[in-house]
């Protein structure tokens, strides 16, 4: 006899199958193979101790500070650890449970709900002159010569922007965005290359929005994250997704001193309220992309907190898009120059995927398609 340790699991139910395991057995022992953590914060005293005594009587776990027994305090942050089953189990045992056990029992069911989106790559053009990574700039026929490789090269989406947004840039004129954009959306519309790939445009101005979604785009990509109720009312209009990013500050200043209590929580409380906002005003929740804004009013310390724990934003049922590619966080781990920071952005990217995200934002469209593709064989 010989024993093996197995690596991460992704398609558990898949493994299972292969073994020769019956399908009913296949969903019970699969739930057993997820484990799950659980930071919970300022729970009140007396659930704590409860939720304890039931997370050991089925086998899992729940992390406690030594002053939880005694009651040294009202309120104490705690870590829950189990198993998807374990978990299941546990949230119907705190339904019925007081001091705030069964409102967390609900969230929890939220966090255990199942969501699967396929991966997509995003390649970047900027019909600009004054983005941060210059090899992204295209404008007019350079712009139709860069979607059509990327097109070859692997894209499911393509996402094209005439304003920067890099740290320390100011608001392009309307006119002069959509004098960039307007001769690329002509193309686009007039060859039908949204036949072959998705498009996204790249702007909060409604203007410049409407002009993209006319012309075959479907994607509206708003770094602003829909603080215009007219960029909402053109989704629901055309028809077409919308993504929320998050972002503190402005470009001009949003990197001057970003500060956070706890990011995850701040960034989930930003995309409750506006996917509320959205909702309200028409737009489906299927339609809406949330992306936490890497490198957007944020330190490297909150930019890997946020990759780290992508999954958290998988409770609102979007789809999750990510971008760190070429940036600054590359750089302030491993002093790199912009146009070196390849392998630091498929590292992020590569991790970003396994963490959680449906759609990668890049500007190398064929060496994320490899690498993406490998790494899905591997696991």
């Amino acid at each position: 006899m010989r024993i093996y340790r197995l690596g991460n699991i992704e398609e558990k139910e898949k493994l299972l199958k292969a073994l020769g395991v019956e399908s009913t057995g296949i969903s019970i022992m699969s739930k057993k193979m997820e484990l799950f953590y659980f930071y919970i914060s300022n729970l009140k005293t007396p659930a704590v101790n409860i939720l304890k005594q039931d997370a050991l009587s089925i086998g899992a776990e729940l992390a406690v500070p030594s002053g939880v027994i005694t009651c040294e305090k009202d309120k104490f942050d705690c870590i829950l650890i189990g198993n998807k089953k374990q978990i299941e189990i546990l949230s119907k045992k705190e339904l019925t449970q007081p001091f705030g056990l069964k409102q967390l029992a609900k969230e929890l069911y939220v966090f255990l709900e199942s969501r699967k989106f396929p991966t997509q790559i995003m390649g970047i053009i900027n019909a600009n002159d004054d983005s941060f990574y210059a090899k992204s700039r295209f404008q007019a026929d350079a712009a139709i010569i860069q979607i059509e490789k990327m097109i070859v090269d692997g894209a499911d989406i393509i996402d094209i922007g005439a304003v920067s947004s890099r740290p320390g840039s100011e608001p392009a004129n309307e006119h002069i965005e959509l004098d960039h954009i307007r001769p690329i959306c002509d193309v686009i519309s007039r060859e039908k290359l949204y036949e072959k790939v998705k498009f996204s445009i790249d702007s909060y101005t409604p203007s410049v929005v409407e002009y993209a979604l006319k012309n075959g785009f479907t994607i509206i990509n708003d770094i602003t994250g829909a603080s215009d109720k007219k960029i909402i009312h053109l989704a629901v209009k055309y028809n077409a997704k919308l993504c929320i990013m998050h972002m503190q500050g402005k470009p001009a200043t949003m990197q001057s001193s970003p500060s956070y209590n706890n990011v995850i929580l701040e960034i989930d409380e930003f995309f409750e309220e506006r996917i509320k906002k959205c909702e309200a005003l028409g737009l489906r929740k299927e339609s809406i992309i949330l992306d936490t804004g890497i490198g957007f009013g944020k330190k490297l310390a909150h930019n890997i907190e946020l990759v780290k724990n992508l999954r958290h934003f998988e409770r609102f049922g979007c789809e999750i898009l990510l971008g760190a590619s070429m940036k600054s966080m590359i750089d302030d781990i491993v002093s790199t120059p912009i146009d070196d920071r390849l392998a630091g952005t498929l590292a992020i990217h590569l991790k970003a995927i396994a963490n959680g995200a449906d759609i990668i934002r890049c500007h190398d469209v064929r060496s994320h398609k490899q690498a993406i593709t490998i790494a899905k064989h591997i696991n």
